[in-house]
């Protein structure tokens, strides 16, 4: 009884600490649909793999990537070549007489391929083999501020003072067959995963990975057969105790088993963990996971890899003919990890104590055995918390903008094609910002290239096209996304209408309920919004940074900043508070309409952009928002008031690369001309 009790106290520090079901399951829907966006290209295909795909944010979840050519598809034999057209794909067909279980060679029969896959290739046995040593070694070094590391090409996102991410990329190959070697995985699909997640598996086949076996006879030519995608597909079909015992195993394996230990004494990682996972459900060792099991499954998890290391034995999920103990955990090392393991076997499920992010949960109920544990979803999360996450993982994928026409109109297309399928709610709030986003970028562009035409009927028609299209982004959008209106206006010169639309957004952006990045009072956003659906909640509550593609021309003032950040900077856009924006597009517009309004815009901006916390403006946009600041006062002629506030740009962590603008428009202070 003390164990379920136990149990139940852990599955919800899990939780906190890993996501609820409803957060877990948010999570994988936008990755999926996002994803299908990312893969609008003829030439290449990407999916995400690893643990953020698998639902998890945890602070050392890498992104993982796979990338691979389209028109490059792997067989197993001849026969298998009827259902591709040879003209225009290359075939590649697998060899894996002379290679350890799990690896394969890659063989060029038609010996044609793209270049960069030629280059790789060396000769052996008569025929044209991929080298995965040479082709993993010319798309690592291909990439900038990339570093091989095993059969990808490794660096990191983000910012060291905000937090980087290791970012893996694993160039491969596909197939669209199942291995012959995994059939026997098919077979044992008895009881888990179901029926139609494993015909979903095999119907999408696997890749191929540039490394080979250490022990293997052709280590520098062999390839690994990759099963990331069936892999993540099984991790969505396990219930959430199964996900967050799979999520304990990860812990336990960074903050007891590795704890300490340099790279190379590391010998168990992550995929061992999960192989565990899979091996139990699958073996149904433990009838019922549920949140009064999570420590039993956990156990029996432990159990299970206590024998495998004592026998030297670590069986692949889906070939297990293939031991993944067998380069590394063997001799002295695998007698030195089962003592390690066995140690901890003997002090029972207590040593869990030895976790940082566990031992909280075990020691309230040791301290209160007559503690009440509520495992129900709803008691777990607020639903503001729950929101303020949802969109920061909608939002943090805003970074995909294209400057591209033709990409936008296809992508469009794709979203059309979208409408009335079978979408979770989190997809379809997905869909409509990104929606948004598309619709922006495609009336600026639009309105840029027919502007610079200047055939008069054709500029009517397209601003007619561009400000219909931006109107109903802002449908589709959140409440800042009516700047581009706003901008848009300002752009074509009509002022009036551009101030009516910043009136609107000042009401709005004032809402004491209003949600800006994490930014939200809760009580007040439950107390208006509670119970409302996702899109009505981000139309009337949430505003978001604006975010302007480098490539693109918004406003002339702005031109020098998006020109020095898009010669320094990835990914290529500029980050502007909305608040800042306003205050920036106010003061313009006001300019031409009422000068004592424009003051006063001014006023508000200084205000804004001085103000010690930050709230309004965020750590990371402070560059812009002082470099705003000083483009304003410049114009009206307040140069010593221009002059402090980019030196104050300067000044800022240099996350928009804007150095070379302001330095720039520090120069020309000192020109006779300086008030623009």
């Amino acid at each position: 009884m003390a164990l379920q009790k136990m149990s139940e106290s852990v599955y919800v520090g899990m939780c906190h600490k890993i996501g609820t079901p409803q957060q877990v399951a948010a999570r994988r829907d936008i990755t999926d649909i996002m994803e299908l966006f990312k893969n609008q290209y003829d030439v290449g295909r990407l999916m995400m793999s690893g643990s953020r795909r698998e639902g998890f944010r945890l602070r050392d979840s890498d992104i993982d990537t796979m990338l691979w050519l389209n028109d490059h598809k792997v067989i197993w034999d001849f026969s298998q070549s009827e259902f591709y057209n040879i003209h225009r794909q290359a075939l590649i067909l697998c060899d894996s007489s002379e290679s350890p279980a799990g690896f394969t060679l890659l063989w060029l029969p038609l010996e044609r391929a793209a270049q960069i896959v030629l280059s790789s290739c060396v000769e052996m046995n008569g025929g044209l083999y991929i080298s995965s040593l040479k082709f993993r070694e010319t798309m690592c070094t291909s990439t900038p501020d990339r570093r091989v590391h095993g059969p990808c090409a490794t660096g990191t996102l983000g910012i060291e003072e905000y937090g980087k991410i290791d970012h893996d990329v694993a160039y491969c190959f596909v197939s669209d067959f199942w291995p012959p070697s995994a059939a026997s995985w098919i077979d044992r699909c008895h009881s888990w995963p179901l029926p139609y997640v494993v015909n979903d598996i095999v119907r999408n086949g696997c890749h191929f990975v540039a490394i080979g076996h250490k022990l293997g006879n052709h280590e520098d030519e062999e390839w690994r057969i990759s099963f990331s995608q069936a892999e993540y597909k099984l991790v969505y079909s396990m219930n959430h105790t199964q996900f967050l015992t799979y999520g304990l195993l990860k812990m336990f394996l960074k903050e007891i088993i590795n704890n300490g230990l340099g790279d190379e004494d590391k010998l168990l990682c992550s995929y061992h963990m999960k192989t565990v996972i899979f091996w139990a459900i699958q073996n149904n060792i433990l009838p019922h996971w549920c949140p009064q099991s999570l420590l039993a499954g956990f156990w029996v998890c432990f159990k299970l890899l206590l024998k495998w290391v004592y026998e030297g034995f670590c069986p692949n999920f889906f070939i297990p003919e293939n031991n993944m103990f067998l380069s590394k955990i063997h001799g002295q090392a695998q007698t030195c990890l089962f003592r390690r393991l066995y140690g901890l076997y003997e002090k029972g499920i207590a040593f869990l104590l030895h976790s940082p992010s566990i031992r909280s949960s075990i020691i309230d109920v040791l301290c209160n055995p007559r503690l009440t544990v509520c495992t129900d979803e709803h008691t777990l999360i607020s639903e503001a918390e729950f929101d303020v996450e949802l969109l920061g993982e909608i939002y943090s994928n805003e970074t995909q903008q294209t400057s591209d026409l033709q990409r936008c109109m296809k992508i469009l297309h794709t979203v059309e094609q979208l409408i009335g399928s079978p979408l979770s709610q989190y997809q379809v709030v997905n869909l409509r910002k990104y929606t948004a986003t598309l619709l922006q970028c495609t009336a600026y562009i639009l309105h840029n290239m027919y502007t610079n035409i200047g055939v008069n009927k054709q500029v009517y028609i397209v601003d007619k096209i561009s400000c219909h299209m931006l109107k109903l982004a802002a449908k589709f959008g959140c409440i800042s996304d009516m700047l581009y209106i706003a901008m848009y206006y300002y752009k074509t010169l009509r002022y009036r209408e551009a101030l009516s639309i910043i009136e609107m957004t000042k009401v709005k952006l004032a809402q004491p309920y209003l949600m800006y990045m994490d930014y939200v009072d809760r009580e007040r956003y439950t107390a208006a919004l509670g119970g409302q659906s996702l899109s009505t909640k981000i139309r009337q509550a949430v505003a978001v940074n604006i975010i302007l593609d480098n490539k693109i021309c918004y406003i002339s003032e702005l031109l020098p900043e998006q020109q020095s950040s898009r010669q320094n900077r990835w990914p290529n856009i500029l980050f502007i508070p909305p608040f800042v924006l306003l205050h920036m597009l106010e003061f313009l517009s006001s300019r031409r309409v009422n000068i004592m309004k424009a003051q006063t815009a001014l006023d508000d901006l200084q205000v804004l952009v001085n103000d010690v916390q930050g709230l309004y403006t965020g750590d990371v946009c402070r560059d812009i928002s002082w470099e705003i600041l000083g483009i304003c006062q410049q114009i009206t002629g307040n140069l010593q008031a221009a002059l402090y506030s980019y030196q104050q740009s300067l000044a800022q962590f240099p996350f928009h690369k804007l150095q070379t603008a302001t330095a720039q428009r520090i120069y020309d202070l000192h020109m006779p001309t300086a008030a623009i």
